[in-house]
């Protein structure tokens, strides 16, 4: 098991994300990094960003960020709906329309690739993960 967040939790999803050819091809036209922001909430202490680099079916990179990055996108939300998302409790996508999670950059882009949202969920939830109380 892994912590999430945590850099070897990224390391594993971009392992994970480009062994799954279902997401290759839903994402093969998808350009643009992303910056996961994870809020404080629920015993979780401190913002943690995770930054992620998608383009066109592949996961070039991923890791916990220290310091300032820039992305393309940046999708922020509570740490209590980053663990159902992995628990594929939550929809990004649905939770992104609720106002559960805020997006910097062109939201419609994002919803325009639902199917490449839902294999990012479904690589996210194979991760052995160990989440703060519980």
């Amino acid at each position: 098991m892994v912590r999430f967040p945590s850099d070897e939790w990224a390391k594993m999803f971009k392992d994970e994300l480009n062994k799954n050819t279902t997401y290759a091809e839903a994402a093969k036209d998808w350009e643009g990094d992303f910056l996961f922001v994870i809020a404080p909430d629920e015993g979780f202490p401190h913002e943690t960003v995770v930054y992620v680099d998608l383009w066109h079916g592949k996961c070039r990179d991923a890791y916990l960020v220290r310091g300032e990055k820039k992305a393309k996108f940046v999708l922020k939300g509570p740490y209590s709906h980053w663990k159902k998302v992995i628990n594929k409790e939550l929809d990004p996508l649905r939770g992104l329309i609720r106002g559960m999670f805020t997006v910097e950059g062109d939201s419609k882009m994002i919803l325009e690739q639902a199917k490449a949202a839902q294999e990012l969920v479904n690589t996210a939830s194979k991760i052995p993960v160990d989440f703060i109380n519980g």
